[in-house]
């Protein structure tokens, strides 16, 4: 069965982006691009909730016809245009990609569809969603993989990965990596009877 990778960046003081909503704060070089981008050969589809979505096609959609992209950013373009994209939605009513019929729109029903989808042939499912979408996903159970990026950094107020869980969910530690940039990479997976 495929997994669902969640890959996200925190602050010492576990805040996912700044009260407004800013990431300015990540420290995100080339190394940590590297190992975001390692993701590229185990996973075939990502999950993005409409902002991120939105955000996503904004850019990455201009980075291929751009001189000034870096051969980072034109393979991360490739695989999204080759990727499944799985937009979960309530307010639209499409989604596509380059004209490309590998877009899937979930509405309802996130739980059944996303267990559907990981019953499907494939690699594993990146999830790139927003703060309330992983908080959506870990209610339900639905992340396989937790990829929690600390940043060496604290803000002191912000947006909350954890708030408003109402289960709890013990984790088995996977791997750490520690970055020259201060940043330490966690990798755990729910602990599950």
């Amino acid at each position: 069965m495929r997994k669902v990778i969640s890959m996200i960046h925190l602050s010492l003081d576990g805040f996912a982006a700044g009260p407004n909503d800013e990431l300015d704060w990540i420290a995100y070089d080339d190394e940590l691009e590297q190992y975001a981008h390692s993701l590229h050969a185990m996973t075939d589809a990502v999950i993005w909730g409409r902002r991120t979505y939105e955000l996503m096609a904004g850019y990455w959609l201009t980075v291929p016809g751009n001189p000034a992209s870096t051969p980072a950013e034109l393979e991360h373009a490739h695989w999204l245009d080759d990727t499944t994209k799985i937009v979960v939605s309530r307010t639209l009513d499409r989604v596509e990609w380059n004209d490309a019929p590998n877009t899937v729109l979930i509405k309802d029903n996130i739980a059944d569809e996303i267990n559907r989808i990981k019953q499907q042939p494939g690699k594993d499912i990146w999830f790139l969603g927003s703060i309330a979408l992983a908080q959506t996903f870990m209610r339900l159970d639905l992340i396989d993989e937790y990829r929690i990026n600390i940043n060496p950094t604290v803000l002191g107020r912000g947006k909350p990965l954890f708030a408003g869980l109402t289960r709890d969910f013990p984790l088995k530690l996977l791997d750490t990596k520690t970055f020259k940039s201060g940043v330490v990479a966690l990798r755990y997976e729910p602990v599950r009877a």
